[in-house]
This record gives C-alpha cells, sequence and structure tokens, in this order.
C-alpha cells in the first residue's frame, strides 16, 4: 500500500514505499503529546513564559514574550535556530560581535558560541536546540521518555559547517507555494524545519500514512487543532502491541511520533490550521530533492 497519494510531492521520494517496514527491535518508544495551551509553562522568567518538550535529538522551546524578553546562550556547543512565525513579531539577535535585527515571519539559524536573543515585540517565539545542550534539555517536561540511547535512532551527528563559516542567517517565510514542492524547507547543521502555509481542514479521504525508518517526527501546531492518528505495528512478541491513537490537539502543542510508528496529521478546524515540522539532524530523503530545501546553497548535505 503506497504511503501518499499521487499528486503529493512526497511520492517521488526515494524513502516512499508501503506503510509497513521491518522491526529490528520491540521498543519503539513512545509518543509524546504537549499541550501549551492548558498546561504550566516549565520556566517563568523576566517577560516570558517557557515550556520545552524533547524528542530524542531536540528539544521545543516554546516562550510568550513581553517586549524586552532576553534570552541567552553561554558557550552554545552547536547551532539552534529562531522561528518568529507570526508576522507581527520581531527580535534582534547577537552572536560573536554579530548583530541582526530580525523580523516576524522569518526562521533564523544562530551560530555556536555566545548569543543573545531580545524580543522587541510581544507574542511568542520558538527555538529549537539539540539534546546537546544538557542545560536546556534538562528542563523537558517529557525527560522521563528519554532515558538513555534510542533502540531506533542512531546517535546524533551534525550536517557539515556552512558555506562561508558560522553566521546569522535569517531567512523569511514569505515564500510563494510551488508546484511539486512540499512546503517551505529549511535546514542548518542541526535541524531541519518545514513551515507548512495556513490551510483549511483536510479530506479524510486523501490522508498521507506513513513510517520513518530510524528518525522522529516532530509536529508543532501554531494555529487551528489537528488530529493525529498513530500505529504501532505488530511483532511477534503480542505483549509488544499497543492501540492506536487518536488525538486531537490545538494550539500551541507538539506532538513527537517516534520511528517505524505509522502517523499521519489532518489539520480539522475550519478556518486556518498551521504546522511545522521539525527534524533533528536534517532529513536525507528531503534533502536529495531538487529544489525542496530553500536555503540548500548555504549548507551542505551530509
Amino acid at each position: 500500500m503506497p504511503m501518499y497519494e499521487a499528486d503529493d510531492p512526497r511520492a517521488a521520494l526515494s524513502s516512499a514505499g508501503g506503510a509497513g517496514g521491518s522491526v529490528a527491535s520491540a521498543a519503539f518508544g513512545a509518543s509524546t503529546y504537549a499541550t501549551f495551551y492548558d498546561s504550566a509553562p516549565q520556566e517563568q522568567a523576566a517577560g516570558s513564559r517557557n515550556w520545552y518538550t524533547r524528542g530524542q535529538n531536540f528539544v521545543v522551546c516554546y516562550s510568550e514574550v513581553e517586549p524586552g524578553a532576553v534570552f541567552e546562550r553561554k558557550g552554545q556547543v552547536d547551532e539552534y535556530v529562531l522561528l518568529l512565525h507570526d508576522p507581527a513579531m520581531s527580535a534582534i539577535v547577537e552572536a560573536n560581535g554579530e548583530r541582526q535585527e530580525i523580523g516576524g515571519y522569518s526562521i533564523t539559524m544562530i551560530p555556536p558560541g555566545d548569543s543573545t536573543i531580545t524580543a522587541t515585540a510581544g507574542g511568542f517565539l520558538v527555538r529549537l536546540i539539540t539534546t546537546q545542550s544538557p542545560d536546556i534539555t534538562a528542563k523537558a517536561s517529557n525527560g522521563d521518555k528519554y532515558a538513555g540511547p534510542h533502540p531506533q535512532i542512531p546517535a546524533f551527528e551534525p550536517w557539515p559547517d556552512p558555506v562561508g563559516g558560522w553566521k546569522i542567517r535569517s531567512y523569511s517565510l514569505d515564500v510563494p507555494d510551488q508546484e511539486g514542492r512540499f512546503g517551505k524547507i529549511f535546514r542548518c547543521t542541526t535541524f531541519m524545519v518545514n513551515v507548512f502555509p495556513p490551510q483549511g481542514p483536510r479530506d479524510i479521504t486523501k490522508l498521507s500514512p506513513h513510517h520513518h525508518d530510524d528518525f522522529e517526527q516532530c509536529s508543532l501546531a501554531l494555529d487551528g487543532f489537528y488530529m493525529h492518528h498513530l500505529r504501532w505495528p505488530w511483532i511477534a512478541n503480542q505483549n509488544e502491541w499497543r492501540d492506536d491513537e487518536h488525538v486531537k490537539v490545538l494550539s500551541p502543542s507538539v506532538c513527537v511520533i517516534p520511528p517505524k510508528v505509522i502517523h499521519t496529521s489532518a489539520p480539522s478546524d475550519s478556518g486556518e490550521n498551521v504546522l511545522v515540522d521539525i527534524f533533528a539532524p536534517p532529513r536525507e530523503d528531503f534533502s536529495a530533492m531538487e529544489g525542496w530545501v530553500l536555503n540548500a546553497a548555504d549548507y551542505p548535505r551530509k
């Protein structure tokens, strides 16, 4: 059974195939649903309320901010990402002596070392930081699900350094849709982020159940609500079987989907629904598709 409809751009991926697949281990890992809209923040600081949810290799840091809120990193070990999805948001990013004013509806890659993000408008911002930063990882609300290595996910390895060396790189999300391209994909050395345009409710006769062999998918809902459908494969040991999950989440929220687990997500609000898919490190199959990664010239493939 194919994963995608014929007109879905992902049907051309080298990784496209059946929704089944062999299983090397009985351990799949657990899914996570973090609903920021109805849960207390893990951290409150001057001018900000902050939620932290992790996967095996990444932490999603969602923050409600007031103007002047500051986020500082000292000796950051690797590159991280700032997402300002709201066009009304803005910030100043300083890193290793460089300073840039960042407008809304943008994604910014921030280099290792010392850096500071200062919000210059009120609203929300999202930082994506790898689990190579233990101080951030320790704040995650679901850390108990990630004790030690994951049996299905290789050890984290960053991708090659950017062309021209380390610096602040910011990209507008105001990119026209293009037939045959899947979303708006950007990558850096540590993350791949796919920002989908706002969309109405999905036709439930045209869903796209699929799985990933050796990486997690993190789906960050920023507007509307989504139905996340997850199905664990049956294996020889029936004690390891799990019930299907059909979970409704509002916004903002995070769903982390383990490897091998068949999944599809349906935007379901009658108005606008906005989803951002996050992977760490970048996906090789998306990177192999000509024209899909919008900043590919700045970041070499692995």
